[in-house]
């Protein structure tokens, strides 16, 4: 698949919490071909001590508006710096990179659960977007601490079914998203998951348990988002891969995960 590096103009720049941020960005031209799953690498400019890209999830995409939606939070001197753009300044990106979710081809009823945590929520409500224009109903499952960090949630809302679960109770069931009530039946046709490790690892053992396909986003450390410094590398069935090029969508049959 085609790669680009272009400057895009920030339209929006929102702060969701004290440590996350939603950007909205245009592009001056159609935008190309871009699959829910993929990442784009951001330049940051003028930050001290920061000389490689930031990879982030790309959260929505509108054609007719030629905008994208960067859900990220913020962890460090690069994605502080990204939090503070000034609206209708420029970002260089290079995108799309890597590999998408699996869309089913057929059968509309099927039930499909997206089941994210924290801002690992973000490559999901693209994914939702997409399925939902290809006829489905999608079903979230969002996991957070507290209802203070539970992000966007109207627009997943919007999109298809939305459960929530918060480790404190303040919002939905209280627990972890493996312990929601949702999930007692088993009866998924299949699972797609992007958030913390050990959250997809619960996940991955539930869908292994109950016979259910599942995909997952991994969210491993990357640096130059085409395969060249190895810092993502992902043990597999097939010997070891760069998530950034691989991935970061894996069957988790795929993985060599211990679930």
């Amino acid at each position: 698949m085609k790669k680009y590096i272009d400057d895009w103009v920030v339209r929006e720049n929102r702060k969701l919490t004290d440590h996350a941020f939603l950007l909205k960005l245009q592009l001056n031209r159609e935008l190309p071909e871009i699959h829910a799953g993929q990442f784009v690498q951001i330049l940051v400019e003028n930050a001290e001590n920061v000389f490689l890209r930031r990879p982030i999830s790309i959260h929505s995409v509108d054609p007719e508006t030629r905008t994208m939606d960067l859900l990220a939070q913020i962890v460090g001197k690069g994605t502080c710096k990204l939090a503070n753009l000034h609206v209708n300044s420029s970002v260089n990106l290079i995108y799309p990179l890597g590999n998408g979710f699996t869309i089913p081809i057929n059968n509309k009823q099927q039930k499909l659960l997206l089941i994210g945590g924290g801002v690992g929520i973000a490559p999901l409500l693209f994914l939702g977007q997409t399925l939902k224009k290809q006829g489905f109903t999608p079903i979230f499952l969002l996991g957070a601490r507290s209802a203070k960090d539970v992000l966007l949630l109207t627009e997943f809302q919007q999109t298809g079914e939305a459960y929530i679960t918060t480790e404190d109770g303040s919002l939905g069931e209280k627990g972890f998203v493996t312990n929601h009530s949702l999930l007692a039946s088993g009866d998924f046709d299949f699972i797609y998951t992007c958030g913390p490790q050990a959250m997809m690892l619960a996940v991955a053992h539930y869908a292994k348990q109950h016979q259910i396909s599942c995909e997952a986003s991994l969210e491993n450390r990357m640096a130059c988002g085409i395969g060249a410094c190895l810092c993502c590398v992902e043990k597999t069935i097939q010997g070891n891969l760069c998530v950034c090029t691989e991935g970061p969508v894996f069957n988790i049959n795929d993985l060599s995960w211990q679930i």
